[in-house]
């Protein structure tokens, strides 16, 4: 059906031979080195220096938003440009800062760019790289995953611009070769931050502890923080999830958990722009907690014992990283990553609450400030883009690879339009034959004042029309280049959302 997404039926875990090794870099690649100047300040102790002071340091720590440590200023993550395959290492902009996100831009200006390299800022050198094929093949040649386009998730943090992973089904990162993660039944934690509004019931949105051959192995074998709407508990027992989701649970291996031996009434999902996930486990229990990433504390789902099917107690974690996908490759979820930590040792509550605190504190909030730049479609991952940068009236626009061309750069006026500038010529974004019902085609067109070329832009991240009160959306919640736009009653889909910036 027509702007429905399709729920993704979760696949059953299959063992096969030994998984490749993590994915190595494009042979002949260049680093380029690229300096900008800005400000940025640390405002106290990082998440990291947080939990060393509880006792339980951080082993790893990801993200390609900001620096995790409070004296960490160096690489957050390398992206790969499509136009010559040149190679840059984005840094945080001071010790304790947010992304160079300025670096990025300059270096993917008029070409398409991937993120290939996620450093861990820990100092033990667990970086997360394209993940290689397992259990599942991914799409990518050889069966590995996709990477991440690097500018599908613009997001402010702190009030300066930064990049999420944006996870499109198919998209996955891994280390099955780590330095000091937990294994066996050792205590550790993890938690990560994520897009509120991007997510599928595909298996699975994963980040954490798994299989170190790509694999499913069996019961226990991983114990990762889960995100998205899918509500399987595998061969374990039977469940029921309260709600519609989504959920924050702990993907053990062979299931999702709300808590418990699966069912857990007490979790009810969690809504919001932008949420926090956290898991933690030892030797008997585990405890699931989420929470709104911009204000608030942490609600705990669950804090108990390890579940009483067989193989769960107690874990047997083997210690892989994951990021995007299940413990076998399992890669058809889908989800925006902005940071994640994972620690040695069963971090306190207090230290999880200051944690969460600081989370709060580092004021993530979506680009829609900005009056021109690329419109994103959140939902896909791509950029509202002009056909072939053509001036005709009537064309109907559509998503494409987001590349920083003139085609794709939108500007909000003050009169509430959106207009392009492709061929010197100034056009703007229109309802069709102002048309107000499901279906009618979003063109572009001569700028002439009516009210279905306005457009409001919302707080729940969708653009309505003035005239229609209709959504902007991508048609069928599609994600490939090419798919058209058009408008269609607001229903709450990703599809629907935008960022402008």
């Amino acid at each position: 059906m027509d702007n429905q997404d399709t729920p993704v039926r979760p696949r059953v875990p299959r063992r096969a031979r030994t998984a490749l090794l993590a994915a190595a870099l494009v042979a002949g690649s260049t680093l380029a080195t690229v300096t900008f100047a800005a400000p940025s300040q640390a405002a106290g102790p990082a998440p990291c220096d947080i939990y060393a002071s509880g006792g339980t340091p951080c082993v790893a720590a990801h993200s390609t938003t900001r620096a995790l440590f409070q004296g960490y200023s160096g690489r957050l993550y390398q992206v790969r440009r499509a136009s010559n395959n040149q190679t840059l290492d984005i840094n945080a902009l001071s010790a304790g800062g947010v992304a160079n996100a300025a670096a990025q831009d300059s270096f993917c200006a008029g070409t398409t760019c991937l993120i290939t390299i996620i450093y861990d800022q820990s100092g033990r050198g667990n970086h997360l790289t394209q993940a290689p094929p397992g259990g599942f093949q991914g799409p990518a040649p050889g069966g590995f995953d996709n990477l991440a386009n690097a500018t599908a998730a613009p997001v402010m943090v702190g009030g300066q611009k930064a990049y999420g992973v944006f996870v499109a089904p198919g998209t996955g990162y891994r280390n099955n070769a780590t330095n000091g993660i937990a294994t066996g039944s050792a205590s550790q934690g993890v938690y990560m931050v994520a897009n509120g509004r991007h997510f599928n019931s595909g298996c699975c949105f994963d980040y954490g502890n798994a299989e170190t051959n790509s694999r499913d192995n069996g019961n226990g074998r991983m114990a990762a923080v889960y995100f998205g709407t899918l509500c399987w508990f595998g061969f374990v027992v039977p469940g029921q999830c309260v709600g519609s989701g989504p959920w924050v649970m702990a993907d053990l291996e062979n299931g999702l958990f709300a808590g418990a031996n699966g069912t857990n009434l007490n979790n009810t999902g969690r809504n919001g722009t932008f949420v926090t996930g956290m898991i933690k486990n030892n030797a008997t229990s585990y405890a699931i907690k989420d929470a709104d990433a911009n204000s608030g504390g942490l609600k705990t789902s669950y804090n108990g014992p390890l579940p009483t099917t067989s193989g769960y107690t107690p874990l047997r974690l083997e210690g892989a990283i994951i990021l995007g996908i299940g413990g076998d490759n399992s890669n058809g979820s889908a989800g925006t990553f902005y940071e994640g930590v994972m620690t040695s040792g069963f971090p306190s509550d207090a230290t999880e609450n200051a944690v969460q605190a600081n989370i709060v504190a580092a004021g993530y909030a979506n680009v829609t400030g900005g009056t021109s730049g690329a419109l994103h479609a959140v939902g896909a991952g791509k950029c509202l883009d002009d056909p072939n940068s053509t001036t005709t009236q009537g064309t109907q626009q559509q998503i494409f690879d987001c590349n920083g061309q003139a085609n794709q750069a939108w500007t909000r006026t003050s009169s509430n339009q959106l207009t392009v500038t492709v061929g010197g010529q100034t056009l703007c974004l229109d309802a069709s034959g102002r048309g107000t019902t499901n279906g009618t085609p979003v063109i572009i067109w001569a700028c002439n004042g009516q009210n279905n070329q306005q457009w409001n832009f919302n707080a729940n991240g969708t653009i309505t029309g003035v005239q229609s009160g209709l959504c902007l959306d991508v048609t069928g919640a599609a994600t490939a280049n090419g798919t058209r736009v058009e408008l269609w009653a607001c229903n709450g889909g990703s599809n629907q959302q935008w960022t402008l910036g």
